[in-house]
């Protein structure tokens, strides 16, 4: 990976952005989707009722003539993607479940697959029912493509903006992702995948009538959205195929677990939870874990012993191998491939 070209991409890019920015007189992440529009359309400025006017437009083609003659790869382009993002959210902050996923969690799910399904062509499908703006999607596409497995995905989100972002990305980088703006409580025209995973988005759900049909949803007050989002995903994965969860910490603690206990015990396969550094997050009551659920079938079963591991770090190596040791010790002796 050139370090040097997704500096001088990210640099010019940028530069781009802050133009179109002023130009259409928008935020950063409208301005953000537009750059990577116009790239998406071979380096073409759009120009609406003269704006931007045609000197912007002329110094935002001398850079896109510039970045034509950068080659990245596709990994290189979601991580510089995932760099502007940031970059914006530094002027711009995002509410807590528009955050992006960072890397070295994605990374874990993209580890977690691998184990999970060391067949390629058991796992072709996957899904996403809270893509947001998709750097957890397009994390674990990029990776598993590069390990030899040919994947298609689906990405799920309420938030237009969120998902202008994603879909734009995608068709930049590319992944092969169908886009599906809509709540993802509701009906979804789509099939059931291979695997399903998600960052969950933590909060209520304010729509009590939909909640009701759902085993997870509170008898009074608002249902956790988070919890109806696991009961939903596990709807669209195949038997026998993992659900991977980014979830609270304490997401068996709260006022609302009994109805979220009740479901995975009934419903579904709780095969593990791994509890992710505390240091990747603001404080200790935001901290997350991964659960790893798995959907009924002819061949799952409830594991004997339910996975339980804490990763100290993922800043040092010598940790992360520990835990990688520790899963696959846990696959052998629990779980059938």
């Amino acid at each position: 990976m050139s370090a040097e070209n997704v500096e001088e991409s990210f640099n010019l890019q940028l530069e781009a952005i802050q133009l179109l920015q002023n130009a259409l007189e928008t935020s950063y992440l409208d301005a953000y989707i537009e750059n990577i529009e116009n790239i998406n359309d071979h380096y073409q400025v759009r120009v609406v009722n003269g704006v931007p006017k045609q000197s912007t437009v002329e110094e935002i083609q001398r850079i896109y003539q510039k970045l034509q003659g950068i080659s990245l790869e596709k990994e290189e382009g979601r991580k510089l993607s995932q760099l502007l993002l940031l970059k914006g959210m530094q002027t711009e902050p995002l509410q807590p479940n528009h955050q992006l996923t960072p890397d070295s969690i994605g990374f874990l799910f993209v580890f977690l697959l691998e184990q999970l399904y060391p067949k390629k062509d058991s796992l072709k499908t996957i899904a996403d029912l809270a893509c947001g703006m998709g750097n957890l999607l397009s994390t674990v596409l990029t990776n598993l493509e590069k390990e030899g497995y040919g994947l298609h995905a689906y990405g799920v989100d309420n938030d237009e903006t969120m998902l202008a972002v994603a879909a734009s990305n995608s068709q930049w980088l590319p992944t092969d992702v169908t886009f599906i703006h809509q709540d993802a409580t509701t009906d979804l025209l789509m099939d059931p995948s291979d695997a399903v995973l998600s960052d969950l988005p933590v909060g209520y759900y304010p729509m009590d009538e939909n909640a009701k049909k759902f085993d997870t949803a509170a008898e009074k007050d608002h249902s956790f959205a988070h919890h109806l989002l696991l009961e939903q995903s596990m709807k669209y994965v195949k038997e026998d195929g993992f659900g991977l969860f980014l979830v609270p910490t304490n997401f068996l603690e709260t006022d609302q677990s009994e109805y979220l206990k009740k479901w995975l015990t009934g419903k579904v396969y709780l095969q593990g939870i791994i509890q992710l550094p505390e240091d990747l997050f603001k404080n200790k009551a935001a901290s997350k874990s991964i659960l790893i659920l798995q959907q009924k079938g002819k061949t799952a079963q409830q594991v004997p012993e339910v996975l339980l591991a804490k990763v100290a770090s993922l800043k040092e190596p010598s940790q992360v191998t520990a835990f990688f040791k520790e899963f696959k010790e846990w696959q052998a002796a629990n779980l059938a491939n």
